[in-house]
């Protein structure tokens, strides 16, 4: 792989620390805003490589700053967050935390989206920038954001972040994606969905499951409510257009006799142009209320809006300028272009725009080249991922270490390059 060899000398001696130090985040995940541990330890290997640390910023965040002479400021975020899920990978260095989840429930938890991999890869990207000062010339700041998956980087917009920390001029982030590892992939314009999220609960009237004439169920009314919802986008959404919506929680009443008093639904709904969250949110709300009076419900629905993520937008420019980087440190070959937005969602985008400069976000393969044996990995963006290959969030993800550590890395300092080192001698 190339890339500038000022910033990439010396990473190969590296290479065994961090992924023993993967493993160890891989197998003691946090949840979201509970990322002590995972925090202690980041600030304590940036304080080693001599970094300046602030601590607790939006919760349990931790942002490092490297001042290394005149030139632009760049910033790097990781997330570092896991999921409630347990893990099924068989690894042995798999998970075996539990945690408590924001309900205080007692949850599995596990790295199911990567983000140990994201801490991992710009701690050794930090790493290198302390050690290579010679190669580049500016200011970065490495942000290891809380809760990505329910929007820690408001959190830490909200905390001060922007007066207390240096004003970047380019936000960088990437993701870990189940293609094969040594393939990145980006796009300008928008590049991943907005999501919004909703609470429901649904009032009926409770009783004996011998009397159904004598209650109003809310279990067949949350039925027909799922149902209904499935109609949203077949039916109010354009065939040239993007939305998906979800029901990923459902839970009524404690025994098979006993029809429940109420009905608690959770909704996610993901879009890529304002029109079409409007239409769809909206859609939402109309059928949920109009199912509850169909079905005679005593009291209106409650919809109880969770946090929610704006579409993120990479600046084209920007983009222009991060996709060469790539193409030059991973081979042209190996850097795709997506053809439309993603589905999934980020709160990365929060910190270009609250700081109105340009951001960039792009994902990285880390999916073992075996499961891809027979197909075109290259196709995956437009025909999407073989149903033999688990994808983030499955309890059976797991990136497969080495190579794509050390690819994650040389992305991070190829795309920041183009600024760091743009007057160094050794760019």
């Amino acid at each position: 792989m190339n890339a500038p060899t000022g910033l990439l000398s010396g990473l190969t001696d590296r290479l065994p620390g961090l992924l023993a130090l993967y493993q160890d985040l891989h197998a003691h995940p946090e949840l979201s805003f509970q990322e002590f541990r995972t925090a202690g330890v980041v600030a304590a290997l940036l304080r080693e490589q001599g970094w300046e640390v602030t601590e607790g910023v939006g919760g349990t965040g931790v942002v490092g700053v490297l001042a290394n002479g005149p030139g632009p400021v760049v910033l790097l975020r990781a997330d570092m967050d896991a999921l409630p899920v347990r893990e099924e990978t068989g690894l042995p260095y798999a998970s075996t935390v539990t945690g408590v989840d924001p309900e205080g429930v007692e949850v599995p938890v596990m790295h199911a989206c990567g983000h140990d991999m994201h801490v991992t890869c710009l701690l050794g990207a930090t790493a290198q920038l302390a050690a290579r000062r010679s190669g580049w010339r500016g200011t970065v700041v490495a942000v290891f954001q809380p809760a990505e998956e329910v929007g820690g980087a408001p959190a830490m917009i909200e905390d001060g972040f922007l007066e207390r920390l240096p004003r970047a001029d380019v936000c960088l982030a990437q993701h870990v994606a189940p293609v094969p590892v040594g393939f990145a992939a980006t796009r300008p314009g928008p590049v991943m969905a907005a999501s919004d999220s909703l609470r429901v609960r649904l009032f009926g009237r409770g009783g004996h499951g011998s009397m159904p004439e004598a209650t109003i169920d809310p279990v067949v009314m949350a039925a027909a409510v799922v149902m209904r919802l499935q109609t949203v986008v077949a039916r109010e959404v354009g065939a040239a257009q993007t939305a998906v919506v979800t029901v990923g929680s459902i839970h009524a009443g404690t025994k098979e006799n006993i029809i429940p008093g109420t009905a608690d639904l959770r909704i996610n709904i993901r879009s890529t142009t304002p029109a079409v969250r409007t239409r769809v949110l909206a859609a939402v709300e109309r059928i949920v209320r109009a199912e509850a009076a169909a079905s005679g419900a005593p009291e209106e629905p409650e919809i109880t809006r969770l946090p929610s993520f704006p579409v993120t937008v990479n600046e084209p420019g920007a983009t222009g300028t991060v996709r060469s980087a790539l193409a030059a440190a991973l081979g042209d070959d190996r850097v795709l272009t997506l053809p439309q937005p993603l589905t999934g969602s980020e709160d990365f985008g929060t910190f270009g725009s609250a700081l109105g400069v340009p951001s960039v976000f792009w994902y990285f393969g880390s999916a073992d080249p075996a499961l891809y044996e027979g197909i075109d990995a290259a196709a995956v963006p437009e025909d999407g991922l073989p149903d033999t290959v688990p994808s983030n969030h499955s309890p059976h993800f797991a990136p497969v270490p080495e190579p794509t550590v050390e690819t994650g890395v040389t992305a991070l300092l190829a795309a920041a390059a183009p600024w760091l080192c743009e007057e160094s001698a050794d760019a």
